[in-house]
């Protein structure tokens, strides 16, 4: 699995909206794009797709930018990367539910399944408010300290 550098790039827009959410003024995408480094034109078309999702909330004018919609604690990492990215985890552009296999291959759906299924209850189960806070859940931050996480085989 993959994540891409919009849903990466849109986690951390959010994020950063999250964290200054308390000053009240809007924030500038030119600011969130600085800050995270971010280019600009790029951030631009994330925030429009994560507006259009119901994820922030624009204003325009001298006053304008970007805040967040809802509370940090009701947006998870997963409707900030299935409202730019759409799904979550596809084989062949198709949801493994979707899929059928014959023959030895067969017992293979039950794995993606079970992919799909486990990425799910990650990123389903970390709010933007978690990662602000800096609390992930107690599983999640135990799979992330596991010696052999980011070890390639």
């Amino acid at each position: 699995m993959r994540i891409s550098a919009r849903a990466d790039y849109a986690v951390r827009a959010v994020l950063e909206l999250a964290v200054r959410q308390g000053g009240g003024d809007p924030v500038k995408a030119e600011s969130i794009a600085a800050v995270q480094d971010i280019p600009h034109k790029f951030l631009e078309g994330i925030l429009g797709d994560l507006r259009r999702g119901g994820i922030v909330d624009s204003r325009r004018g001298g006053g304008g930018g970007y805040r967040l919609a809802r509370d940090p604690a009701a947006i998870t990492v997963a409707d900030v990367i299935r409202t730019v990215d759409g799904p979550i985890v596809s084989v062949r552009g198709e949801r493994p539910t979707g899929l059928t296999y014959t023959g030895s291959a067969q017992p293979l759906l039950p794995v993606w399944i079970a992919l799909r299924a486990n990425v799910r209850r990650i990123l389903e189960g970390v709010t933007i408010a978690d990662i602000a806070a800096d609390a992930l859940p107690a599983p999640v931050k135990e799979l992330s300290e596991e010696p052999a996480a980011w070890e390639n085989p």
